[in-house]
């Protein structure tokens, strides 16, 4: 098993900045992929970043240039930089991560809450 825990969120400004980070623990040598995922008010979950295990990233059109997601293997922790955010962008933000050892599974954290306001 794999616990996510995320921290980071908070209220911000247009144009402004945020960075989201997501602290994992147990079995987190097995973890294949790692993402960010966002769920806006009264919308669907939608994934906003992408990661592998071998370094490959992925965003979707809405986000790319402005979002970057990474990873900081000594602390075992994913993060999420956003940048020049926008009203659109305010969702709660979820960390994922799957792993295929023993078996494949998706693991979730509690989500944080990102308001961009003006």
């Amino acid at each position: 098993q794999v616990q996510l825990v995320e921290s980071g969120g908070g209220l911000v400004q247009p144009g402004g900045s945020l960075r989201l980070s997501c602290a994992a623990s147990g079995n987190v040598k097995s973890i294949d992929f790692m993402a960010w995922y966002r769920q806006p008010p009264g919308k669907q979950r939608e994934l906003v970043a992408g990661l592998t295990s071998q370094g490959n990233t992925y965003y979707p059109d809405s986000v790319k240039g402005r979002f970057t997601i990474s990873e900081d293997p000594a602390k075992s922790m994913i993060i999420l930089q956003m940048n020049n955010l926008d009203l659109e962008d305010t969702a709660v933000y979820y960390c994922n991560v799957q792993i295929s050892s023993p078996a494949v599974e998706n693991y979730w954290g509690q989500g944080t809450q990102v308001t961009v306001f003006s």
